[in-house]
């Protein structure tokens, strides 16, 4: 349960009362573990399961390709996710998670550090890819990599296949600089978006005209962060249904086209249709970035 939901790895939870009283109810005989325990089990478990994984490695003739991931959390710590995809002797494809840690920096050199002493710490010494997104720091990584594992003859005609880049970003870039030449009747939507949710009792306004305009989309108005195209597009998406409740909802709100006029305005007839087209255009995109991630997701 714990390892499944994720939960806090200070198990703080198991000595709390309401834990206590559930498990009396549920179990009443069994005795539950100290904290300490629990952390302690974990970690044996851990350590039992990268035994394991180290002996599939070893015992896979295939090469490893490798996935990397970096964010900055809230904190303002940098990460790096480390993942590794290879074909046992099963011909199965596999797919193991080998470190998620804390980096100094996003500079290349030391993101190429860490994957080199994560590699050596698993015995991995047969590469075949490693996928980053576009990033210019991803370009010195990767050259680290090749001039530390090439003079080993751990790479493919001297690591000409390296570096691949990430499908799944080079879309969202693609989309992303398309939508700027956009960005007038998406913002208008977005505005007008933004002024329904800012107010429960707006939004239940709103409800109300669409339940006079007959419209039948069980969908609800949402909005988009600004940086992730793909939630504009499901923005896009749901709002293009509510173009007879928008023009009845400014009706009944006399505020509601005032509010927007300060901005870029309010969505004309025209701006409807461009949202339309360019939602049929971003449908594509979405669909293809959904299927890499179904895939991705679902490797074992």
């Amino acid at each position: 349960m714990i390892l499944i939901d994720e939960l806090p790895f200070s198990f703080k939870f198991v000595e709390s009362e309401g834990f206590k009283k559930f498990m009396f109810v549920a179990c009443p005989r069994f005795h539950i573990p100290s904290r300490t325990t629990m952390t302690r089990d974990v970690y044996e478990l851990y350590l039992d399961e990268r035994v394991k994984i180290k002996q599939l490695l070893r015992s896979s003739c295939s090469r490893v390709c490798l996935t990397t991931d970096t964010w900055i959390s809230l904190q303002r710590v940098n990460y790096l996710c480390i993942t590794a995809h290879f074909i046992d002797n099963d011909w199965k494809l596999n797919k193991k998670i080998l470190n998620f840690c804390p980096i100094s920096s996003h500079k290349g050199e030391s993101i190429g550090m860490v994957i080199e002493k994560c590699l050596l710490n698993w015995g991995i010494d047969k590469l075949f890819t490693v996928t980053v997104d576009n990033a210019s720091s991803n370009d010195v990584a990767i050259g680290y990599l090749r001039k530390k594992f090439n003079p080993r003859g751990g790479l493919v005609q001297n690591g000409k296949y390296l570096h691949m880049r990430c499908m799944a970003h080079i879309v969202n870039l693609i989309v992303v600089e398309g939508l700027k030449e956009m960005n007038k009747f998406v913002e208008r939507v977005r505005e007008a978006v933004r002024y329904l949710r800012q107010s429960p009792a707006r939004l239940q306004k709103f409800k109300e005209c669409v339940v006079v305009e007959k419209i039948e989309c069980k969908k609800m108005l949402c909005l988009d962060v600004c940086t992730r195209w793909n939630s504009t597009y499901i923005m896009l998406d749901t709002a293009q249904n509510f173009e007879r409740a928008f023009e009845r909802f400014e009706e009944q709100d006399t505020n509601f086209r005032a509010e927007l006029e300060r901005g870029e305005g309010w969505p004309s007839v025209d701006d409807w249709d461009n949202v339309r087209n360019l939602r049929d255009f971003l449908e594509h995109f979405y669909e293809v970035t959904s299927r890499i991630w179904h895939f991705i997701c679902h490797v074992q």
